[in-house]
């Protein structure tokens, strides 16, 4: 496996394995898939130190983590936000475990101080995975949003780099 800086024609790939949890999970609380024009917007804009990394497998795509802003306001700049995505027929194995471990590599390379997690609907394979990488539970935001007609939590897990 090779994980790489995502480049702009990973985008449909990325879209299809965001588009899926959409669908499907709540690993993101988004209830619309993304266009290609809107993906490719996307992409174009997590470049410098709020990167998208890619898994690569035998030529193809099967995960992506990105970092984000956590917060506009100035005081913020040194922390983000991060989040992981493999797909489906490429879970537990290793796939996310070496995204995340690169991702926070690159967070602590750009200068970042915190990454915060904040996991959708109690997913607990994601909450293992943070902690494995040296994140703590901050708290459960409860029922902040609603998917699948049902309400849902979001967990609050960070990280300090230094």
């Amino acid at each position: 496996m090779q994980v790489r800086l995502a480049r702009p024609d990973d985008a449909e790939a990325v879209r299809s394995i965001y588009n899926h949890e959409v669908l499907t999970s709540t690993a993101t609380f988004d209830l619309v898939e993304r266009s290609a024009e809107d993906q490719s917007a996307w992409l174009a804009t997590r470049s410098g130190a709020f990167s998208v990394l890619v898994a690569e497998l035998d030529g193809d795509v099967v995960g992506f983590a990105s970092l984000s802003p956590f917060r506009e306001r100035a005081a913020y700049r040194t922390s983000v936000e991060n989040s992981v995505y493999v797909a489906e027929g490429h879970r537990g194995r290793g796939v996310a475990d070496r995204l995340l471990g690169e991702l926070l590599a690159t967070a602590r390379d750009s200068g970042f101080h915190c990454v915060v997690a904040r996991i959708g609907g109690g997913n607990e394979a994601s909450v293992a995975l943070h902690l494995k990488h040296g994140f703590t539970l901050v708290g459960v935001e409860r029922e902040v949003g609603r998917k699948f007609g049902r309400w849902q939590d979001v967990t609050v897990m960070q990280a300090l780099l230094d």
